[in-house]
């Protein structure tokens, strides 16, 4: 199992822009071989939003790579964040 974990930062304001970018990402990566599911949560006490992606392996992320920056290639995250996610590629041990 692979996981690629996302924590964004949005600005005031920008929490919708933000959120149906993240959406996007999840259906272009969710039809991707090796994809198992992929989520957009909301942390209510700090308004953090959080992608998760769960995938059977690196490998198949990696693949899936170009069809991630297409579906977000033209979205302006400088306007919509406070800084760059925090993001997170985890191994299970």
């Amino acid at each position: 199992m692979f996981v690629h974990m996302s924590i964004h930062y949005p600005r005031p304001g920008q929490e919708k822009f933000l959120t149906d970018s993240m959406h996007r990402f999840g259906a272009a990566i969710i039809a991707q071989p090796g994809c198992k599911q992929a989520h957009v949560l909301k942390d209510h006490k700090t308004g953090r939003l959080i992608g998760l992606a769960i995938w059977d392996n690196k490998e198949s992320w990696l693949a899936a790579r170009p069809v991630m920056e297409q579906a977000v290639k033209d979205d302006d995250f400088e306007a919509w964040e406070v800084k760059p996610p925090d993001v997170f590629h985890l191994d299970e041990i």
